[in-house]
């Protein structure tokens, strides 16, 4: 299928593999290879400390705080994306520098367990986790905990808004907002775009059905008891949840999802802000170069410092 895909864009695609993430291996291998040749990042200006985070009903979790030099009262809790089967804390670990330098904020990142060896719920509990121990440590943070905003992207993004639902719904930390990008929150995958993005760069429909397959276990995608914290898109109360940021990308089998949800929120009274890129695609992200990708990577520090009031 062809796409009118942003100019800036355009060319890069040509240049990309073609992504099959039901070569699981190879795939993880591939990303640990692409991290070490592009080598270290710039550290400049920022502090790194590492927490393991015990519990009594489940392994140690990993947290990595990135403090920078004058920072803010205030906490960006961060979860990479991935698809639920990819990805680490080094995955983002350039972007949450970047993110800290440019916020003011203590950005906390954390490491959750990836299905399929470890499907639902392993990875939301992880995050969960990770959340009561910010909350609970933010006075030795110099965070205050009222100023707590959660990220993420793609699965990320996914994990996020479950993780606001699933705050709310147990009395836990309380959130002032979360920033979803281009989430994944839809395991029945029958909207318009996740049906028609057969073939899309980074991301398509293959790629999405072996996530969720991998995620809730092989023959519960699309299932009547898949939970609201599985799959937020399934969510019909979304009372209490904090505002958000939205984002889609114009070709990516995500896309109607997100739109979905932001509206959902709206209607439930919880302010907004909804960006749907035109001419990119899930990951477009990535050609730093790039117009659109340059607007992108703006918009999340302006709207991250607004909501906490940096």
């Amino acid at each position: 299928m062809t796409y009118a895909f942003d100019a800036d864009l355009a060319a890069a695609v040509a240049m990309m593999p073609k992504i099959d993430v039901t070569d699981l291996e190879t795939v993880r291998k591939t990303i640990v290879e692409l991290l070490a040749e592009a080598g270290p990042p710039d550290e400049s200006g920022v502090t790194i400390t590492e927490q393991q985070v015990s519990r009594a009903d489940g392994p140690d979790v990993l947290l990595r705080i990135y403090r920078p030099d004058d920072a803010a009262p205030a906490a960006i809790y961060s979860i990479f994306g991935g698809g639920f089967i990819l990805g680490s804390v080094d995955n983002e670990h350039a972007h949450s520098l970047k993110l800290a330098r440019a916020t003011g904020a203590v950005v906390v990142a954390v490491q959750y367990r990836l299905a399929p060896e470890n499907p639902y719920p392993a990875g939301l509990e992880d995050c969960y986790a990770g959340l009561e121990w910010l909350a609970a440590h933010a006075a030795e943070l110099g965070v205050d905990p009222d100023r707590i905003a959660i990220r993420g992207y793609s699965a990320g993004g996914g994990l996020s808004a479950a993780l606001a639902l699933l705050a709310r719904d147990r009395g836990g930390p309380r959130i002032r907002f979360q920033y979803l990008g281009v989430p994944e929150i839809d395991d029945r995958l029958e909207t318009q775009s996740s049906t028609q993005f057969v073939d899309t760069p980074m991301w398509n429909r293959p790629n999405a059905i072996f996530s969720w397959d991998s995620y809730l276990g092989e023959g519960n995608r699309g299932g009547a008891d898949v939970p609201v914290h599985a799959a937020p898109a399934r969510a019909t109360d979304v009372s209490g949840l904090p505002p958000a940021y939205i984002s889609a990308m114009e070709f990516d089998p995500l896309r109607d999802e997100g739109i979905a949800y932001a509206l959902k929120l709206i209607a439930a009274g919880i302010p907004v802000e909804l960006h749907v890129f035109s001419g990119t695609f899930h990951g477009s992200s990535t050609v730093e170069h790039a117009q659109a990708s340059q607007r992108e990577a703006a918009e999340e520090v302006t709207v991250l410092r607004r909501a906490l009031g940096l």
